[in-house]
Protein backbone atom coordinates (compact mmCIF):
# COMPACT_ATOMS: atom_id res chain seq x y z
CA UNK A 1 0.00 0.00 0.00
CA UNK A 2 1.47 3.83 -1.22
CA UNK A 3 -0.08 5.50 1.19
CA UNK A 4 -0.28 4.91 5.07
CA UNK A 5 -3.41 5.77 7.09
CA UNK A 6 -1.64 8.43 9.14
CA UNK A 7 -0.73 10.22 5.28
CA UNK A 8 -3.89 10.82 4.65
CA UNK A 9 -5.03 12.93 7.84
CA UNK A 10 -4.20 16.32 6.88
CA UNK A 11 -3.86 18.91 9.62
CA UNK A 12 -4.80 22.69 8.16
CA UNK A 13 -4.18 25.41 11.28
CA UNK A 14 -3.73 28.18 8.75
CA UNK A 15 -7.85 28.02 7.80
CA UNK A 16 -8.80 27.03 11.01
CA UNK A 17 -9.48 23.22 9.84
CA UNK A 18 -8.24 20.56 12.48
CA UNK A 19 -8.55 17.28 10.07
CA UNK A 20 -9.79 16.55 6.54
CA UNK A 21 -11.32 12.95 6.06
CA UNK A 22 -11.96 11.67 2.68
CA UNK A 23 -14.87 9.04 2.09
CA UNK A 24 -15.67 7.12 -1.04
CA UNK A 25 -19.23 5.55 -2.08
CA UNK A 26 -19.32 2.86 -4.10
CA UNK A 27 -21.51 0.63 -4.96
CA UNK A 28 -23.55 -0.43 -8.34
CA UNK A 29 -24.68 2.38 -10.63
CA UNK A 30 -28.31 3.84 -9.57
CA UNK A 31 -28.45 2.33 -6.24
CA UNK A 32 -28.27 6.24 -4.76
CA UNK A 33 -24.68 7.00 -4.01
CA UNK A 34 -25.44 10.97 -5.74
CA UNK A 35 -28.49 11.60 -3.49
CA UNK A 36 -26.71 10.47 -0.59
CA UNK A 37 -24.18 12.51 -1.06
CA UNK A 38 -26.46 15.65 -2.04
CA UNK A 39 -29.05 15.06 0.98
CA UNK A 40 -25.90 15.03 3.57
CA UNK A 41 -23.56 17.94 1.45
CA UNK A 42 -26.64 20.46 0.71
CA UNK A 43 -29.83 18.85 1.81
CA UNK A 44 -30.89 18.38 -1.42
CA UNK A 45 -32.94 15.48 -3.33
CA UNK A 46 -33.10 15.52 -7.08
CA UNK A 47 -35.51 12.94 -8.40
CA UNK A 48 -34.13 13.34 -12.38
CA UNK A 49 -30.64 12.36 -11.26
CA UNK A 50 -28.17 11.31 -13.75
CA UNK A 51 -25.79 8.89 -13.74
CA UNK A 52 -22.20 10.06 -12.37
CA UNK A 53 -19.69 10.26 -14.77
CA UNK A 54 -15.92 9.44 -13.54
CA UNK A 55 -15.45 11.06 -10.06
CA UNK A 56 -17.20 13.73 -8.23
CA UNK A 57 -16.46 14.87 -4.78
CA UNK A 58 -17.95 17.90 -2.50
CA UNK A 59 -17.26 18.93 1.31
CA UNK A 60 -19.39 19.46 4.00
CA UNK A 61 -17.42 20.45 7.58
CA UNK A 62 -18.60 19.28 10.87
CA UNK A 63 -17.62 19.73 14.29
CA UNK A 64 -16.28 16.44 16.54
CA UNK A 65 -15.49 16.83 20.28
CA UNK A 66 -14.65 20.69 19.76
CA UNK A 67 -12.60 20.01 16.63
CA UNK A 68 -13.13 21.24 13.16
CA UNK A 69 -13.71 18.03 10.44
CA UNK A 70 -13.92 18.71 6.83
CA UNK A 71 -15.21 16.07 4.93
CA UNK A 72 -14.46 15.51 1.47
CA UNK A 73 -16.57 12.59 0.06
CA UNK A 74 -15.73 11.16 -3.32
CA UNK A 75 -19.04 9.97 -5.57
CA UNK A 76 -17.73 7.29 -7.64
CA UNK A 77 -19.38 5.91 -10.85
CA UNK A 78 -20.88 2.47 -10.79
CA UNK A 79 -20.80 1.44 -14.25
CA UNK A 80 -17.98 -0.91 -15.15
CA UNK A 81 -16.16 1.15 -18.03
CA UNK A 82 -14.99 3.97 -15.05
CA UNK A 83 -13.63 1.35 -12.91
CA UNK A 84 -9.88 1.59 -13.84
CA UNK A 85 -10.46 5.58 -13.91
CA UNK A 86 -11.64 5.82 -10.12
CA UNK A 87 -9.60 2.89 -8.67
CA UNK A 88 -7.13 5.60 -8.69
CA UNK A 89 -9.54 7.73 -5.80
CA UNK A 90 -9.42 5.39 -3.24
CA UNK A 91 -5.76 6.21 -2.14
CA UNK A 92 -5.70 8.71 0.69
CA UNK A 93 -9.45 7.73 1.50
CA UNK A 94 -9.67 6.96 5.33
CA UNK A 95 -13.40 5.97 4.79
CA UNK A 96 -15.91 4.34 2.82
CA UNK A 97 -19.60 3.70 2.36
CA UNK A 98 -20.69 0.45 0.52
CA UNK A 99 -24.09 1.51 -0.94
CA UNK A 100 -26.98 -0.95 -2.14
CA UNK A 101 -30.01 -0.63 -3.12
CA UNK A 102 -32.34 -2.38 -0.75
CA UNK A 103 -35.03 -3.43 -3.84
CA UNK A 104 -32.70 -4.58 -5.96
CA UNK A 105 -31.02 -7.87 -5.17
CA UNK A 106 -28.57 -8.02 -7.49
CA UNK A 107 -26.85 -4.50 -5.89
CA UNK A 108 -26.63 -6.03 -2.40
CA UNK A 109 -24.44 -9.57 -4.27
CA UNK A 110 -22.00 -7.21 -5.90
CA UNK A 111 -21.69 -5.78 -2.35
CA UNK A 112 -18.58 -8.42 -2.29
CA UNK A 113 -16.91 -7.74 -5.85
CA UNK A 114 -17.26 -3.64 -4.11
CA UNK A 115 -15.48 -4.78 -0.60
CA UNK A 116 -12.71 -6.62 -3.05
CA UNK A 117 -12.04 -3.87 -4.96
CA UNK A 118 -11.92 -1.55 -2.05
CA UNK A 119 -9.30 -3.55 0.39
CA UNK A 120 -7.04 -3.96 -2.56
CA UNK A 121 -7.12 -0.72 -3.36
CA UNK A 122 -7.48 1.19 0.33
CA UNK A 123 -5.35 1.08 3.59
CA UNK A 124 -6.13 -1.51 5.60
CA UNK A 125 -7.45 0.67 8.69
CA UNK A 126 -10.14 2.27 6.56
CA UNK A 127 -13.39 2.22 8.52
CA UNK A 128 -16.09 0.59 6.01
CA UNK A 129 -20.04 1.17 6.39
CA UNK A 130 -22.44 -0.91 4.52
CA UNK A 131 -25.27 1.29 3.58
CA UNK A 132 -29.03 -0.39 2.33
CA UNK A 133 -29.98 2.83 0.29
CA UNK A 134 -34.09 3.08 -0.37
CA UNK A 135 -35.58 1.97 2.60
CA UNK A 136 -39.01 3.96 1.82
CA UNK A 137 -39.36 1.29 -0.68
CA UNK A 138 -40.53 -1.55 1.78
CA UNK A 139 -42.97 -3.07 -0.52
CA UNK A 140 -40.06 -3.73 -2.71
CA UNK A 141 -38.01 -4.90 -0.63
CA UNK A 142 -35.49 -7.56 -1.96
CA UNK A 143 -32.94 -7.84 0.89
CA UNK A 144 -33.96 -8.45 4.10
CA UNK A 145 -32.56 -6.30 7.09
CA UNK A 146 -31.24 -9.62 8.84
CA UNK A 147 -29.11 -10.64 6.21
CA UNK A 148 -27.60 -7.31 5.41
CA UNK A 149 -26.86 -7.28 8.88
CA UNK A 150 -25.12 -10.71 8.95
CA UNK A 151 -22.65 -9.87 6.35
CA UNK A 152 -22.02 -6.58 7.58
CA UNK A 153 -21.03 -8.65 11.16
CA UNK A 154 -18.77 -10.97 9.27
CA UNK A 155 -17.37 -8.36 7.10
CA UNK A 156 -16.37 -6.58 10.35
CA UNK A 157 -18.36 -3.63 8.66
CA UNK A 158 -20.78 -1.24 10.40
CA UNK A 159 -24.08 -1.14 8.56
CA UNK A 160 -27.18 1.30 7.99
CA UNK A 161 -30.68 1.62 6.16
CA UNK A 162 -30.79 5.10 4.74
CA UNK A 163 -33.57 6.61 2.73
CA UNK A 164 -31.72 9.58 0.37
CA UNK A 165 -35.88 10.58 -0.74
CA UNK A 166 -37.34 10.79 3.09
CA UNK A 167 -33.98 11.90 4.31
CA UNK A 168 -33.82 8.86 7.05
CA UNK A 169 -30.35 7.87 8.39
CA UNK A 170 -28.59 9.81 5.89
CA UNK A 171 -27.30 12.40 8.55
CA UNK A 172 -26.63 9.28 10.94
CA UNK A 173 -24.52 6.97 8.34
CA UNK A 174 -22.15 9.83 7.99
CA UNK A 175 -21.85 11.00 11.04
CA UNK A 176 -21.21 7.19 12.14
CA UNK A 177 -18.45 6.88 9.86
CA UNK A 178 -16.83 10.26 10.41
CA UNK A 179 -16.98 9.76 14.18
CA UNK A 180 -15.70 6.23 13.97
CA UNK A 181 -12.37 8.11 11.85
CA UNK A 182 -11.78 10.53 14.20
CA UNK A 183 -11.98 8.40 17.37
CA UNK A 184 -9.55 6.36 15.45
CA UNK A 185 -7.26 9.34 14.41
CA UNK A 186 -6.94 10.84 18.13
CA UNK A 187 -6.00 7.56 19.80
CA UNK A 188 -3.44 7.56 16.92
CA UNK A 189 -2.67 11.22 17.74
CA UNK A 190 -2.72 10.05 21.76
CA UNK A 191 -0.13 7.41 21.49
CA UNK A 192 1.87 9.36 19.15
CA UNK A 193 2.42 12.34 21.68
CA UNK A 194 3.00 9.62 24.45
CA UNK A 195 5.56 8.06 22.82
CA UNK A 196 7.61 11.54 21.67
CA UNK A 197 6.73 12.62 25.15
CA UNK A 198 8.95 9.26 26.62
CA UNK A 199 11.28 9.31 23.89
CA UNK A 200 12.21 13.13 24.49
CA UNK A 201 11.92 12.15 28.07
CA UNK A 202 14.52 9.18 27.64
CA UNK A 203 17.02 11.86 25.22
CA UNK A 204 16.63 14.17 28.48
CA UNK A 205 18.08 11.63 31.16
CA UNK A 206 20.58 9.42 28.51
CA UNK A 207 22.33 13.27 27.29
CA UNK A 208 22.60 14.75 31.06
CA UNK A 209 24.61 13.56 34.08
CA UNK A 210 23.86 14.43 37.39
CA UNK A 211 26.54 15.39 40.01
CA UNK A 212 25.30 15.38 43.70
CA UNK A 213 27.20 17.14 46.06
CA UNK A 214 28.99 15.03 48.38
CA UNK A 215 27.68 15.42 52.41
CA UNK A 216 28.28 18.90 53.77
CA UNK A 217 29.64 20.37 50.21
CA UNK A 218 27.35 22.72 48.28
CA UNK A 219 27.93 22.75 44.50
CA UNK A 220 29.87 25.73 43.19
CA UNK A 221 27.01 28.12 41.69
CA UNK A 222 25.01 28.50 44.64
CA UNK A 223 21.74 26.84 44.69
CA UNK A 224 21.34 22.89 44.11
CA UNK A 225 17.85 22.43 42.17
CA UNK A 226 16.83 18.82 41.58
CA UNK A 227 15.10 18.10 39.47
CA UNK A 228 14.15 19.34 35.82
CA UNK A 229 10.29 19.01 35.31
CA UNK A 230 8.87 18.55 31.89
Amino acid sequence: MSTSYGDSIHKIDSVKIDYVFKIVLIGDSAVGKSQLLARFARNEFSLDSKATIGVEFQTRTITIDHKTVKAQIWDTAGQERYRAVTSAYYRGAVGAMVVYDISKRQTFDHVSKWLDELRGHADKNIVIMLVGNKSDLGSLRAVPTEHAKEFAEKENLFFMETSALEAINVETAFLSVLSEIYRIVSKKTLVANEEADASGRSALLSGTTIVLPEKGQEPSGGKFSCCTSW
